[in-house]
């Protein structure tokens, strides 16, 4: 199917890329260049959004999820989201009409993509579109439904704080997650006192915000690690230490190694 970015533009429900009547599942396989940006918008369908390579940065108003290879977003129906490509990324959507696949969580999660479960994404991206009376294309749907509805999640979600100076001070750290300005300069940045943006998140997170930017660099520790380079000088460069590390491989195993 033909990306049409253009209708991103104009519409926030995209119907466009929903499965048709008779169908179960549609699917898109786009080629994106590093820095592009999707603007934000919904579908009608759920979606399982997956790259078989490259990053890809997700966001919405309640919060960032990153997605490197081995991972999988989904999205509910009607969930407002925008996507962010900060390197090159082979994207390979997957559509399904709302209530085939039962997941125990009602939001967006990110999930685990098993041998199997990517080799059923990419099967189904090669037919195009699974039909509901085809057996061959309903076996398929329903083995990639049981995969996604047993799928595990992974913590890889940065939630964002309401507040707009503290939205503002949130978004300067996720730019740049390794720079070690202190939060009264970042504070100074946008003109308010380091108890207010101290208030409103734990008001808005329910956490201080040196803990929150912890959480920030775990994830972007989760993007370095499938980059293919040493950890240890990964590690170095956003200045994260051995308890962090040690968090990530206790969430599941290292994404190199699958």
């Amino acid at each position: 199917m033909r990306h049409n970015v253009s209708l991103l533009r104009h519409s926030q429900i995209l119907e466009e890329y929903d499965p048709r009547p008779g169908e179960s599942v549609a699917t898109l396989a786009w080629e994106y260049a590093a820095g592009f940006e999707v603007p934000q918008h919904a579908h009608g369908s759920d979606q399982l959004i997956y790259a078989i390579r490259g990053v890809m940065q997700v966001s919405s108003d309640q919060g960032m999820w990153l997605i490197p290879p081995h991972f999988a977003l989904w999205i509910p129906a009607r969930t407002d989201h925008r996507i962010h490509m900060p390197e090159a990324v082979s994207m390979r959507t997957l559509y399904f009409r709302p209530g085939i696949v039962t997941r125990s969580s009602p939001g967006c999660d990110v999930l685990h993509v098993t041998p199997l479960l990517r080799e059923l994404i990419l099967e189904s991206v090669r037919i195009g579109r699974l039909r509901a009376r085809d057996r061959d294309e309903r076996a398929l749907r329903d083995l990639a439904v049981l995969q996604l509805e047993k799928a595990s999640p992974v913590p890889t979600f940065v939630t964002l704080p309401k507040e707009p100076r503290a939205l503002s001070v949130a978004r300067a750290i996720l730019k740049n997650p390794a720079q070690t300005k202190p939060l009264a300069a970042l504070c100074s940045n946008v003109g308010v006192s380091v108890r207010t943006i101290e208030r409103a998140f734990r008001k808005d997170i329910g956490t201080d915000f040196e803990s929150w930017r912890r959480q920030v660099r775990l994830t972007k520790a989760v993007e370095l690690l499938v980059s293919g380079l040493a950890i240890a000088s990964r590690a170095r460069s956003l200045r994260l230490f051995v308890a962090p590390w040690g968090v990530l491989r206790r969430h599941g195993s290292c994404p190199l190694k699958n």
